[in-house]
């Protein structure tokens, strides 16, 4: 006979809370940042496409990424990452102090964080943030697409991703 009442393991509906905080996570990382953008639309913008990079979506580029953020056409991505108003600087500070509450640790001497770019030559130009520009991975300006990742002292051989891409060339 079956048991009536559904029972859940522990182990499961503790990861479940964790996969809901996530979400409560980025949405406080979004609030954080949401001032460095002069304009509401990207400031609202900005968090729809965090959410797209972060989703499941195989193919990360304008259109797959507006789709996502339930959007008909992929320009008003596109804008953000190309031509919209916003302080990088602010923003990679923001990011940086808030990677340092979450992973380091005062106390730590010894606390490493390294962010490292990595640049992917691309045939086509569709993908966000691919441009010519100089890519070390061949050694010469091509049409790539660079992406982000943080090392951390406690899992050297594991990358996160932190950053898709970049949308703008330094």
């Amino acid at each position: 006979m079956k048991h009536q009442k559904h029972t859940t393991p522990t182990a499961i509906e503790m990861a479940r809370r964790q996969i809901g905080q996530w979400s409560l996570a980025l949405i406080r990382l979004h609030a954080r940042i949401a001032p460095r953008f002069a304009r509401p639309e990207p400031r609202h913008r900005v968090l729809r496409y965090l959410q797209g990079v972060l989703s499941d979506v195989p193919r990360k580029n304008g259109w797959q990424l507006a789709e996502q953020a339930r959007e008909d056409k992929p320009y008003g991505m596109q804008r953000l990452l190309s031509s919209a108003v916003w302080d990088e600087e602010g923003v990679r500070d923001d990011l940086r102090a808030y990677v340092l509450e979450q992973l380091g640790t005062p106390d730590d001497p010894d606390a490493i964080l390294a962010i490292d770019e990595t640049s992917f030559p691309k045939r086509g130009n569709k993908s966000a943030g691919v441009q010519r520009q100089y890519c070390g991975t061949t050694k010469r300006v091509e049409n790539c697409q660079v992406g982000v990742f943080l090392y951390d002292k406690w899992n050297r051989n594991m990358m996160m991703q932190i950053v898709g891409t970049i949308g703008r060339s330094s």
